[in-house]
Parts: structure tokens; C-alpha cells; sequence
């Protein structure tokens, strides 16, 4: 669980197994590696779309689906463009997707439904 203080709009935290992120108000679950490198989600951040932003190259979540709206920019320790390999990653993510499981607010925490 995380209390409710520790999640504010735009914040991202861990529960788990889980990375929890609230862009709008609404916590939503997703599991916590992303499908390109598995870097640790809840180590990301929120964008200006309400999509959640993985912390090692960028690549780009919709909260809701748990699908990859855009690819990574970079492989391994570069951060750049990647022609092909971008699209290539965001081609196979269609199918691995992020798990999603619901929050509930538990009194003064969040907690995620398992």
C-alpha cells in the first residue's frame, strides 16, 4: 500500500511488484519493467499526456492499455535515435503489453488489487 500523501498527481512510486503512477487524480497499476530493457518503471516519470515514461531510454506508456505509444530512444547506455530498432521494439510490445491490475483507495493508502 502507499499512503495517499506519498501519491500525489504526477507522482510515480512502487507497490511490489507493481509500479503505481497517478497522472490525473486516478492511480492506475502497471508491472514494472518495461518491455525494452526492463528498466524499473516506477523509476519513471508522468509526461504532459498522462503517459508513463521509462527512465532508462524513453519509451512511452499509455496507463490505461499498458501499451507502448512510443518507442525507446537508445539501446543499452546510448540515448539517441535508433532507426528501425525503435519501431522494431514498439512492434513487439503491441503484443507485450504491461500488465494492469486496479487501485482502490484503502482508507488514508492506495492499495493495489492482486
Amino acid at each position: 500500500m502507499i499512503p495517499v500523501e506519498d501519491l500525489p498527481q504526477g507522482a510515480v512510486r512502487r507497490d511490489g511488484k507493481w509500479t503505481v503512477a497517478n497522472p490525473d487524480g486516478r492511480p492506475r497499476a502497471v508491472s514494472s519493467r518495461c518491455r525494452h530493457q526492463f528498466a524499473d518503471l516506477s523509476e519513471g516519470s508522468i509526461d504532459a499526456h498522462g503517459c508513463l515514461v521509462c527512465p532508462w531510454h524513453g519509451a512511452r506508456y499509455d496507463l490505461d492499455s499498458g501499451a507502448m505509444v512510443e518507442g525507446p530512444k537508445g539501446f543499452l547506455g546510448y540515448v539517441g535515435k535508433t532507426p528501425g530498432y525503435t519501431q522494431l521494439v514498439k512492434a513487439y510490445t503491441a503484443v507485450l503489453r504491461l500488465r494492469r491490475a486496479p487501485v482502490r483507495r484503502n482508507g488514508d493508502a492506495w492499495e493495489v488489487a492482486r
